[in-house]
């Protein structure tokens, strides 16, 4: 893939840190990558060209959009992803008539401007470091929550063990050291300041063996409180206290510090090294980050970002001062289970993939932007099936709905087929101007003898969702329920094959077609990702997508499906509007016996999603 950075890079903040992480993981994995910032030069081996991003009058911008439209044309850019308004601004009217999508990620807080209102110019999809971010832009800034994805910044941890000694665990003299680490300016500065004049004094008086450390940027903005504070401190305590200023070896402090006050990223890194960390940010004191309040931690950004802006309250340093008392009494390195946590939800590599799915998902809502049927066929007999489940469709009347579509000029793909364009392996360009996907479940015996000879007729494949336990070979789960149900035979591993060979896509169906929202986690775990599995093992292809069994689905059993790897997971009259609205619940259309040529049209228009919500409220 093609991806242009765009970013306001005046000064090295965390934003810019972000993006020359992604640029960088992405750059390893084959990915073409440019930056366009104020910077000269940043620390990435990607392709980087200057423009003042940061400059806000008009004359500067509209020259900047020519200059990143020019540059997205001549390099043929296939995702840009903006990390400033200021950013996501030019970006957008560079692109304007392109068919190019715009992703933003969002890092703080934002104001609600006359061009927000105007114009989208956060893009196709929109980044939220964190979920109280994403409750902004969803309550206050009134963002469409189907746009909005939370994917936190990425951590290339220092490959050292959690375990590393700090200045007390190597005998160094004894002593503690407690490091504050962040910006001196703005919100941060005042609260350093705070620090400086209000917690730093007692704990250096009680604690002689403690060192203070000031680690970060723009020092001289700290307020003029705290600069008398630290000058005082410094005079009394000389060695003690250790101003650092802006350096690019955080990890080395980190592993040299007992006890971290910051947030964001430093408080990440901090966690997955060892390290005891009190979360304290622009907008909220967290305090000692545990295992039981970790997740209310991150969802802050670790004190850096608050849901509403009445959220935000005036800072109290006494409760910095307890929980820093308390620790140094008794030093201690964070729980190891928390600093794996920590290490596995921050990864880098695992953010940056995550990232390039976003990435995938602008470019479909670019190039989909109505709602594309996926329609769920099961058997595909003979004749009529004396059944109360009206989950058949004969093959005389499938081959009526082959030739509707034909007629059409609707054109059937598979997911597979969808995420070759998402994932820029395919153009934009191709994808059709009326795609459909054919799905059909469980794999019955008729889907062999009547189904794919038919659809090679035309031309056409689909997919093919299959349980993984290939010696279930009928309708087990009918007949559970109402022995009178008819049996109805399911295809032999030879049979599955020659779908294989015919170039459909085959999707997980569970192992034994469960009720999966109905069983224990860990069983549904194991009924998910052992399909995956098997499939893949019997088969010898990959499996991109999941069918949930009866549409039974919850908030949990989605997030097992895509901890099991799937891209895709296929629900049953529930999901979005559009595909890209959720990944892992995407609306299937029922296909039934007695479908007319009104009903096909019906169900194959680009309206039908909305019309269905309308009529049935779901």
């Amino acid at each position: 893939m093609r991806i242009l950075h765009v970013l306001s890079a005046n000064f090295f903040a965390g934003s810019v840190a972000y993006a020359v992480a992604l640029a960088e993981a992405h750059h390893r994995e084959g990915h073409q990558v440019w930056l366009a910032s104020d910077a000269a030069a940043l620390p990435t081996v990607a392709t980087q060209v200057q423009l003042p991003i940061s400059q806000r009058k008009y004359g500067q911008r509209l020259r900047n959009i020519r200059a990143l439209r020019q540059l997205v044309r001549q390099h043929n850019i296939d995702v840009v992803h903006a990390h400033s308004r200021a950013a996501s601004w030019v970006s957008y009217f560079a692109l304007k008539g392109l068919r190019v999508p715009l992703v933003s990620t969002v890092h703080g807080r934002q104001h609600v401007h006359t061009s927000t209102s105007l114009f989208d110019v956060y893009g196709q999809k929109v980044i939220a470091i964190c979920e109280n971010l994403a409750e902004h832009l969803r309550e206050e800034v009134k963002m469409a929550p189907a746009k909005i994805v939370v994917v936190p910044n990425g951590v290339a941890f220092a490959p050292v063990s959690v375990s590393s000694p700090s200045l007390l665990e190597e005998g160094v003299g004894d002593e503690l050291r407690l490091a504050f680490i962040g910006r001196f300016n703005g919100p941060k500065g005042a609260r350093a300041a705070a620090l400086l004049q209000h917690v730093f004094p007692p704990l250096l008086a009680e604690f002689p063996a403690l060192r203070v450390t000031l680690i970060g940027g723009e020092l001289d903005q700290l307020p003029e409180a705290g600069k008398a504070a630290l000058t005082q401190l410094q005079s009394h305590y000389g060695a003690r206290v250790e101003v650092i200023g802006f350096t690019d070896d955080v990890a080395g402090w980190l592993q040299k510090t007992d006890l971290i006050i910051g947030a964001g990223r430093v408080a990440m890194e901090g966690l997955g090294a060892g390290r005891a960390v009190l979360a304290l940010g622009e907008a909220l004191y967290v305090g000692p980050v545990t295992p039981a309040n970790y997740a209310e931690a991150a969802a802050s950004n670790f004190g850096d970002i608050s849901a509403y802006w009445g959220g935000v309250g005036k800072f109290d340093p006494a409760p910095v001062l307890a929980d820093a008392r308390a620790f140094l009494a008794q030093p201690h390195r964070v729980a190891p289970e928390l600093a794996a946590r920590v290490r596995h939800d921050y990864d880098l590599a695992r953010v940056a993939a995550r990232v390039l799915g976003v990435y995938g998902s602008a470019r479909m809502a670019l190039a989909a932007p109505d709602f594309m049927p996926v329609l769920m066929y099961h058997k595909i007999p003979d004749a009529p099936i004396a059944t109360k489940h009206q989950i058949f469709v004969t093959k005389e009347n499938f081959a009526k709905h082959l030739a509707y579509f034909k007629s059409q000029d609707i054109i059937p793909i598979t997911f597979r087929d969808y995420q070759d364009f998402a994932s820029a392996r395919r153009p934009l360009a191709e994808f059709p101007k009326r795609p459909i996907v054919l799905t059909f479940d469980d794999g019955y015996t008729d889907n062999y003898t009547n189904l794919l000879p038919l659809m090679q007729q035309y031309g056409y494949r689909g997919v093919l969702y299959l349980l993984g336990d290939f010696e279930v070979r009928h309708n087990q789960w009918d007949l559970a329920v109402d022995p009178a149900e008819p049996r109805a035979e399911i295809m032999s591993e030879a049979q599955k094959q020659a779908f294989v060979a015919a170039g459909w896509e085959i999707g997980a169906h569970t192992q034994t077609h469960p009720r999966l929202a109905a069983l224990p986690p860990a069983e549904a775990a194991t009924e998910i990702a052992s399909s995956k599995a098997e499939l893949e093992r019997r088969l010898g292809i990959e499996v991109l997508s999941f069918a949930y069994p009866y549409g039974d689905l919850s908030p949990e059993t989605k997030q097992l499906v895509q901890q099991a790897g799937f891209t895709y997971a296929v629900a049953t009259d529930s999901g979005g509007l559009h595909l890209e609205d959720d990944r892992m619940q995407i609306f299937r259309i029922n296909m039934f016996p007695h479908e007319t040529g009104s009903s096909l049209f019906k169900k194959t228009s680009s309206w039908y999603r909305r019309y269905y919500r309308w009529k049935r409220k779901k």
